[in-house]
């Protein structure tokens, strides 16, 4: 109602609450979907609360996080600690789209600069990201996989949040072809129809002074189309950097011709099936903008209270979170009746005033009217049951074109529906010669002055409220009543919940399905028509003939307009349905165009050429995949799922995976005026903290936000971003768990990314170094492993494999991830590669060779692994392995490389050499840790172990080599319990069955050492008796539960134990001591 919370809903203007300080109506939805950001849960209390209670903790976060920060104590741990590296760059002259030349050395260390040149140019050159590429692969298999690229907007760059859509996305992409699938991944861009004009417009008065308003629509559409051709590139410059294997032969945009004919027959199927019609309603507006805007572009800002706020069009702030209540006197009596309102200019259009039926304080005012004190117009006092007596006053003003549920109300009471705030934000005629053309805010404080004059005006109090905002103009939304298009949208919805219920169509995470069916089922019509110059015009003409002007006296939603896909069908149509020769018939094309979202919501299946029946349409539709934010599951995905079925007879894709947002390190959402806002090639090449500034005040940021941008860059980067790479980042965005809460990125997660980069290429140029020139590769089903190491590691890269397949197939990116890098650093750099050093160096020919076989299979199938995260440093890495006989012609890159299959790595699965390597690194620990306390930095002293059972001996022998290698150890010598421990030694102990005496003597302080020990025995003493005083209590037995009492004995004898082994450390070192004379 006009009189509550005009702007407090959590979803700007489809919902109302009751709630505010002078009555109002009980919470319920009543007007359509356009009419503001619809929100998926039907109970609006409800919403309000979470809505309000999420915003609150943010709010304190924000605060507490601001707070640190003007303590200047914000945590070290945030802090990057990153050092310059040195760039490599490759200089050997490569012309675009040929080979990069691998049989160079490999430079010193990982640089992303170096590793990066000239790959992508040849991938496209090749056609390897082509589908038709599919039938030279010998593995391919007959599965096609299919996906778009969710088309940014034309206007802009790429932020982080589209670089986790393509490292998702390109990981699926990569990998799916890897497994042989014929794979098409569509890039395109969308013409973003609002974003675009208003960029435009202001580039046109910056630069040349000139307004839209100076230019013809021909004029303006071709400086859009010239703005156009620079942005694209520049977004599919970033696109290509970022390495995504895009069939760029498919790229398209969404007023291409073709895919302008699509949408243009899409308007007119719709049309022609009773779902689209023209209507009289409210709608969402933009006075700045002077058009209807869509739910994406209306953001809502909670208000506290009573908060001055910028408007555009005003110079001095305006005053917003307060409620006003005054008087409307009674017609033919003394009295009045009191209402409220947030928008008191609002009430030159009300019409009414209502109450409950059974409020006993209005009883006697039921079918009475109030006078308006300003228009004279008579206002009946009407009952209906929506109205929360309980709320303020219990009366609640009508105003029935400014305000969706007053809408509703009208219909159902038939009152007249007076707009009195035009299109621009002025006050219209209705208002008065006192009014007329005063701007609306302006207005506001005219109508308060006017009431106090009158002695009607009550009270002004603080109320907390949502504002709803232009997202594009910074506009305050105004519902406003306009002729538009709509699309019936509730048939559709019911198809899309179905699609959901009966598993035809998955949504991943599972949790978004709830979201989904709260949506969908309180949809209504789509307001689909926009008031700009760019954009698809919409296929509906105005027909002008003999007589027609009479019909103008009709509503004008239906009456004169016909849809058709030319004028030609249009004149055909209008001659059939008016009964008028053609050549009587004159046609206007409608000026306005379609809203942006519905011609994306067409993109799966007009990518590929539809409303033809295409190859492509018929091999790739419906696409096996759709994956992008959550934040669009209403306004993207749910469109394209209801147009999808419609147009084409089925859903667009069988699959919906919806990633995380991402926000910064400190968890607060990505924005221009924090400062936060990051472009992944800055990460990607590095960028200076200088540089980062300059982009701020190159932006359309007022002074003061730049000012807080600039400070936060200061602090988040104060040395800037360094360069980490497009592998790195990639495999950083895929890291994090992308299926729940929001992401959280640190840049310092990528560095450390870019730090396992230099891992897997150091590991690589051990590798090849290892090898030699003689080496001759086995084909992988040939490989035999010679030793327990070389069964351990091949085992954990099998189940490497098998943890990537599972997290594909579960969209898992962070399951993948960790595969993979746990198989790298712990399985291979730091247990392999160590093991095999000394056997390469000293060991047998027989066992040098099988031990290089297994290196370089372990090394090419983690690098496969790894290929769909870090597709240039796998393919730099990859090209410069040497292959098997007869495997050259086959496989051109790693990118059309046959991906690990579990299937065939599952004979070296080894659970046994697995499970006995657990005590082998248990034993490493044990010695290690020995190795630190003595501070045995290089010294490589003698090991002896004990075992009392003679498996652990036997495992123990069979793994001597890695074991030695690991320890950093002398030689190893094993003895039983039955023979003494060697003297001068550290002891460790492993298990109960095993212990490890680590050769001192002559390496260590033996008086530091036994001034320990005796501390170590003062502790263990006072640790005993202390166990030992628990059982000293009466009635021990009885009272003492059991499992405390044999905790309490086991805690006894382990002391006691390591009581006798610390006297007996104590005595061997003595025993070293030399002796005195």
């Amino acid at each position: 109602m006009a009189c509550l919370c005009r702007y407090g809903s959590s979803v700007a203007l489809r919902l109302r609450y009751g709630g505010g300080a002078r009555g109002g109506w009980l919470g319920r939805s009543y007007s359509s979907r356009e009419t503001g950001p619809a929100h998926p849960d039907s109970n609006p209390s409800r919403l309000l609360r979470d809505k309000s209670e999420k915003e609150r903790r943010q709010r304190e976060r924000l605060a507490a996080i601001h707070a640190e920060n003007a303590r200047g104590t914000a945590c070290e741990e945030r802090q990057m600690k990153w050092t310059e590296k040195e760039k490599i760059v490759y200089s050997i002259p490569t012309k675009p789209g040929e080979k990069k030349d691998t049989s160079v050395p490999l430079p010193a260390g990982y640089s992303p600069q170096y590793v990066e040149a000239c790959w992508y140019a040849w991938w496209e050159k090749q056609g390897f990201f082509q589908p038709e590429y599919h039938s030279r692969i010998p593995y391919a298999v007959e599965r096609t996989y299919s996906l778009c690229i969710p088309p940014p907007n034309v206007t802009g760059s790429l932020h982080l949040g589209h670089a986790l859509t393509v490292a998702i996305e390109d990981s699926l992409a990569r990998w799916r072809r890897m497994r042989g699938c014929k794979v098409v991944w569509v890039p395109g861009c969308d013409h973003a129809g609002i974003a675009t004009q208003v960029v435009v417009e202001k580039r046109l008065y910056r630069e040349k002074g000139v307004r839209r308003q100076d230019l013809s629509r021909e004029e303006f559409q071709h400086e859009v189309w010239r703005w156009k051709e620079q942005k694209g590139d520049e977004i599919y410059h970033q696109l290509r950097k970022l390495g995504a294997s895009l069939d760029w032969e498919r790229a398209c945009f969404t007023m291409d011709r073709k895919f302008s004919s699509a949408v243009t027959e899409a308007f007119v199927r719709l049309q022609e099936a009773g779902l689209i019609y023209r209507g009289h309603r409210l709608v969402n507006w933009s006075c700045a903008l002077n058009s209807a805007i869509s739910d994406i572009e209306v953001d809502s800002v909670q208000l506290s209270g009573q908060t001055l706020l910028s408007v555009p069009g005003y110079q001095e702030k305006i005053p917003f979170g307060t409620m006003v209540t005054f008087a409307y006197p009674l017609e033919g009596e003394e009295g009045e009746i009191s209402v409220a309102t947030t928008r008191p200019e609002t009430m030159l259009g009300d019409v009414a005033i209502i109450v409950h039926p059974e409020d006993p304080r209005y009883t006697n005012l039921h079918g009475r009217h109030a006078r308006h004190p300003f228009t004279g117009r008579l206002l009946p006092i009407l009952t209906d049951p929506l109205v929360d007596p309980h709320l303020g006053t219990g009366a609640v003003k009508c105003t029935p074109a400014h305000d969706p549920r007053d809408f509703e109300v009208s219909l159902r009471h038939a009152l007249p529906r007076l707009s009195v705030i035009g299109g621009e934000g002025t006050m219209t005629e209705l208002c008065g010669d006192w009014l007329q053309g005063v701007k609306r805010f302006e207005a506001r404080q005219r109508v308060l002055d006017a009431l106090k004059e009158r002695g009607l005006y009550r009270s002004t109090q603080e109320h907390a409220m949502l504002l709803p905002l232009c997202s594009r103009s910074g506009d305050v939304v105004e519902p406003l009543l306009k002729s538009q298009w709509f699309l019936r949208c509730d048939q559709m919805a019911r198809r899309a919940m179905e699609a959901v219920d009966d598993g035809q169509l998955d949504i991943i995470p599972s949790f978004h399905k709830k979201t989904w069916k709260n949506w969908l089922s309180n949809i209504s019509d789509w307001c689909i028509s926009r008031q700009l110059w760019w954009g698809h015009q919409i296929p509906a003409y105005r027909v002008s003939f003999p007589g027609s002007c009479d019909k103008q006296e009709q509503d004008d939603s239906d009456a004169l307009w016909v849809c058709g896909r030319n004028q030609e069908e249009v004149k055909r149509s209008a001659a059939k349905k008016f009964g008028i020769p053609e050549n009587l018939i004159t046609v206007t094309q409608d000026t306005d165009v379609l809203d942006t979202w519905f011609s994306s919501g067409l993109f799966p299946f007009a990518m590929l050429g539809w409303p033809e029946q295409t190859p492509d349409l018929h091999e790739f539709y419906p696409n096996s995949l759709l994956e992008t934010g959550s934040d669009l599951i209403f306004f993207w995905v749910a469109r394209m799922v209801m147009l999808g079925q419609e147009l084409t007879g089925q859903l667009p894709f069988s699959q919906v995976f919806l990633h995380s947002m991402i926000r910064d390190a400190h968890g607060r959402k990505m924005s221009k005026s924090l400062g936060n806002v990051i472009d992944p090639l800055d990460v990607i090449s590095g960028v200076s903290l200088q540089r980062l500034h300059e982009k701020v005040q190159e932006g359309n940021l007022d002074p003061r936000e730049i000012s807080i941008a600039l400070e936060g860059q200061k602090r988040d980067f104060p040395r800037g971003i360094p360069e980490c790479g497009t592998d790195a980042l990639r495999f950083a965005l895929c890291s994090y768990r992308s299926q729940g809460d929001d992401i959280n990125l640190d840049i310092g997660q990528v560095v450390t990314a870019r730090h396992f980069c230099n891992k897997i290429w150091n590991a690589v140029k051990f590798t090849l170094g290892a090898l030699g020139d003689q080496f001759e590769p086995l084909p992988l089903q040939e490989v035999s492993p010679a030793s327990a190491v070389d069964r351990w590691v091949l085992s954990r890269l099998y189940h490497a494999a098998v943890e990537c397949e599972r997290g594909f197939e579960h969209y898992d990116f962070h399951a993948v991830t960790v595969a993979i890098h746990s198989f790298w650093l712990h399985s291979f750099c730091d247990v392999y590669l160590e093991s095999v050093k000394p056997l390469l160096q000293t060991g047998s020919t027989e066992q040098a060779d099988r031990a290089r076989q297994v290196l370089l299979l372990c090394v090419g199938q983690a690098l496969s692994l790894l290929a769909p995260f870090m597709p240039y440093l796998s393919e730099e890495l990859w090209q410069r392995l040497p292959r098997p006989a007869g495997q050259e012609p086959s496989y051109h890159s790693i990118s059309v490389a046959p991906y690990p299959e579990p299937s065939q790595l599952a004979h070296w699965n080894s659970p046994e050499e697995e499970a006995n390597f657990l005590f082998v690194q248990e034993v490493v620990r044990v010695v290690r840790s020995l190795r630190a306390e003595y501070q045995l930095t290089k010294a490589r002293p003698e090991l002896y172990i004990q075992c009392s059972e003679l498996c652990f001996r036997e495992i123990l022998e069979s793994f001597s080599t890695p074991v030695q290698a690991l320890c950093r150890s002398g030689a190893i010598f094993f003895f039983s319990t039955l023979e003494g421990a060697p003297s001068g030694c550290a002891v460790g102990i492993v298990n109960d069955s095993c212990q490890v005496y680590l050769k001192i003597q002559g390496l260590v302080d033996l008086q530091k050492e036994l001034a320990k020990l005796g501390g170590r025995m003062e502790r263990l003493q006072a640790q005993l008796d202390q166990a030992v005083a628990r059982t000293w209590v009466q009635q021990y037995e009885e009272r003492v539960p059991q499992h405390i009492r044999e905790e309490n004995t086991r805690r006894i004898s382990s002391t006691k134990t390591e009581l006798e082994r610390t006297q007996q450390m104590i005595e061997n070192f003595r025993s070293m001591l030399p002796e005195r004379d």
